[in-house]
């Protein structure tokens, strides 16, 4: 799979480890451009390669955006169209900026990307866990109810499965929490299983609790 990535802080370049590693092909992309992620594209390896941010999308067959969630404004709508779009932001107003919608919990963060992306393919998951558990956490050798669990939301059925399987492969245990509504909710900063380590049986529990 041709795995797109926006960002190159501690989530998008440990994903794009992880993703490398399980065998997939890598552009990454981030604000200071592809002259600055040449060390990490060396560290990645064959198949992996820098690019700006409105070509990470080109050819891509999935793109993770891991960047601060006031930045997403600045992403072209039209690359994204018809593309899987991994939403990897949380929101922190002290770093963020208030957003009034976000503040009176009208809608998620995550709706607003797909209203700002609107012919992609939105998919919540890789932000409710830690980036050194996400790097050192993964079990593909553990049955997957002993395996640590990421949540993964989305209205697009299709599409989360598909980040569903990428997660599996890569050692973790896929755990849906709904759509971007009622799973965002769920995935977003506050929320009981925000920022814990949990087995799959467990994050299920934690999801009946809101």
């Amino acid at each position: 799979m041709d795995v797109g990535i926006i960002g190159a802080g501690h989530i998008g370049a440990t994903v794009a480890k992880l993703f490398m590693r399980a065998g997939h092909r890598v552009t990454i992309g981030n604000s200071r451009g592809p002259m600055s992620l040449q060390a990490l594209v060396e560290e990645l390896g064959e198949g992996a390669s820098a690019a700006e941010v409105v070509e990470v999308a080109d050819g891509a067959d999935l793109v993770l955006i891991a960047i601060p969630l006031r930045a997403y404004r600045d992403l072209p709508a039209e690359p994204f169209g018809g593309t899987i779009v991994v939403d990897a932001m949380n929101y922190y107003p002290a770093r963020d900026g208030h957003v009034s919608e976000l503040d009176e919990d009208l809608v998620t963060s995550s709706e607003l990307l797909a209203r700002h992306l609107p012919d992609a393919r939105i998919v919540k998951a890789f932000n409710t866990m830690y980036w050194e558990t996400l790097r050192d956490g993964g079990r593909p050798d553990l049955p997957r109810e002993q395996r640590l669990a990421i949540f993964v939301a989305g209205d697009d059925h299709d599409a989360a499965g598909v980040v569903a399987e990428l997660i599996e492969q890569v050692g973790f245990a896929a755990v849906l929490t709904g759509d971007l509504a009622s799973g965002g909710r769920r995935q977003q900063p506050g929320a009981p299983g925000y920022g814990k380590d949990l087995t799959a049986a467990q994050a299920a529990e934690v999801l009946t609790q809101g």
